[in-house]
């Protein structure tokens, strides 16, 4: 029995080691491999430098569907040019806040995204049909067929759409944004009410997002520029090298801590806390979060709040310990009696990380996500991870002596 629970614990050790050395540093195997976390990584542009640009509607009112128009018009044109690392966040009423890591010219990235948009309508041999100006509307919706978009013309592009569908009838009419092919449905039936239907969408998803495209080709308004910046990487290559060093040292030094006042339990506890670090590098980097520096701030911020779950317990241990309980009574009694003292902690964290995540911007979402994902995987570890390191390494019956668990008298208790 002591050997196999000793073998728990090793194995235990050895997976997260290798867990983080692939994270760390890749693997290879054949012809298949995984990337290291740093390759594909997603850094924000406070770390890698780049432009920064605030729009304004020209428009006094502007709706919640116009902005969410313009905003999904910008994000189609940056990933027109490849620009996948930015974001493109609404801002109160009527701005647009767009941030691209990577470019060093504002105006280029000025002229590009806030130009007004360009939705055409084209037969298959290229001759124009209609133009986005015509269109009146453009919405999702679910019918007994499926998922489709439902599109309104103006009384010029009634009468443009009508001929164009007589003249096409059984052939596909492209819909072009900026030039690129965006949709090509085929003409079922000639249209003269003003009132089309573009089927074939996969899910709502898909159709809220053509929807939203073809509208944007239709804005009531012009963006305006209010504020733009370019940001040069030293600053932020700088600031990460700085958050990095003080966020080891922090991690070094809570290892030391967690091993000087809590022993055995201590070490446990600073296993699970790389298990904690694996696991939430890992979701940053393969999920394509994009990093800030108040990103890696959340992500320190909630390591120390997984030390902190495990210390909610093992102060539980110790006194269950001093009452006279044996080991393995004594740590599910600690575990137990914590569970929901460390719940609560970590429900108003998490409330807290959404509601930023919900009504900030910019870096504030970078420092929500990592915060907010950084208390459910410390929770998973402090309560799983360290649980089960901990009760393999009792149930070896090696470390009887009530000072391998922070203990001050020399006992030995039964597993």
């Amino acid at each position: 029995m002591q050997n196999k629970n000793l073998a728990k614990f090793l194995i235990g050790c050895l997976v997260i080691a290798f867990a983080f050395y692939i994270v760390f540093f890749g693997l290879e195997i054949g012809t298949a491999s995984i990337p290291s976390v740093q390759k594909v990584i997603r850094y924000g542009l406070d770390l890698k430098g780049g432009v920064y640009i605030v729009y304004e509607a020209a428009k006094e009112n502007p709706t919640k569907r116009e902005m969410e128009s313009a905003l999904q018009l910008i994000r189609t044109r940056l990933d027109m040019r490849n620009f996948y690392d930015a974001t493109a966040t609404i801002q109160g009423s009527k701005r647009i806040r767009v941030e691209i890591p990577g470019v060093k010219d504002p105006d280029e990235a000025i002229q590009y995204i806030g130009r007004t948009a360009l939705i055409e309508f084209k037969g298959p041999s290229g001759d124009l049909i209609v133009s986005g100006r015509n269109v009146v509307d453009a919405y999702a919706q679910q019918t007994a067929s499926g998922y489709v978009v439902a599109l309104k013309f103006d009384k010029e592009g009634t009468k443009k759409f009508a001929e164009g569908t007589k003249k096409y009838l059984g052939q596909n009419i492209g819909i072009y944004l900026d030039g690129k092919l965006i949709s090509n449905p085929v003409v079922q039936a000639e249209i003269d009410n003003g009132e089309a239907v573009i089927e074939g969408m996969k899910n709502l998803e898909e159709a809220k997002t053509l929807a939203q495209q073809i509208k944007a080709g239709a804005l009531p308004f012009a963006l305006n520029v209010i504020e733009s910046k370019a940001i040069g990487p030293s600053l932020g290559n700088e600031a990460f090298k700085s958050t990095l060093k003080a966020g080891i040292i922090g991690i070094l030094l809570v290892f030391l801590f967690m091993i000087i006042f809590y022993r055995l339990p201590g070490l446990v506890a600073d296993i699970a806390l790389v298990a904690y670090i694996v696991i939430l590098v890992a979701i940053v980097g393969y999920a394509k979060i994009t990093l800030t520096l108040p990103g890696i701030a959340g992500i320190i911020l909630s390591a120390g709040m997984a030390v902190d779950a495990n210390i909610l317990i093992f102060a539980r241990l110790k006194e269950e310990l001093r009452s006279g309980k044996t080991l393995r009574a004594a740590m599910d009694a600690g575990f137990r009696r914590a569970l929901n003292a460390v719940i609560d902690s970590n429900v108003t964290t998490i409330i807290a990380g959404i509601v930023l995540l919900f009504l900030g911007t910019g870096p504030i979402k970078g420092f929500a996500w990592t915060l907010t994902i950084g208390i459910v995987v410390s929770f998973f570890t402090a309560i799983t991870v360290t649980r089960f390191l901990l009760t393999s390494i009792i149930n070896t019956g090696l470390f009887k002596d009530v000072r391998w668990y922070g203990g001050k008298k020399t006992r030995e208790v039964d597993a």
